[in-house]
């Protein structure tokens, strides 16, 4: 089970945009993720008449490693780890290691 899904509030504790918080919009290949907001790069485009696409300078997110965001806790506002536990039931649930409240419901 992953620690990190789509939709997740996350924090990004190193790199250049650290201290920034949003949302998971993609997972990919298990070891990045895409944040809103996040990484944030200039791309610079070439013209190509063709297909339509005008050139000049193209703000874009880039993903960033895993390793570099942490779960955000509402209750104490700061990024917390995530562990996984199984209900009675038999269900796998995320839950925050500092405070034990269930992150899935």
């Amino acid at each position: 089970m992953n620690k990190i899904k789509k939709g997740d509030e996350v924090i990004v504790i190193a790199g250049a945009s650290k201290g920034r918080r949003g949302t998971v919009l993609r997972v990919e290949d298990d070891e990045r993720v895409l944040v809103e907001g996040v990484n944030v790069v200039k791309k610079h485009t070439k013209s190509n008449p063709n297909a339509g696409v005008q050139g000049g300078i193209v703000e874009q997110e880039r993903p960033v490693h895993l390793s570099n965001v942490m779960l955000f806790n509402p209750t104490t506002g700061k990024g917390d780890r995530i562990g996984v536990r199984k209900l009675e039931d038999g269900k796998r649930v995320r839950f925050f290691k500092s405070n034990n409240e269930v992150v899935d419901i």
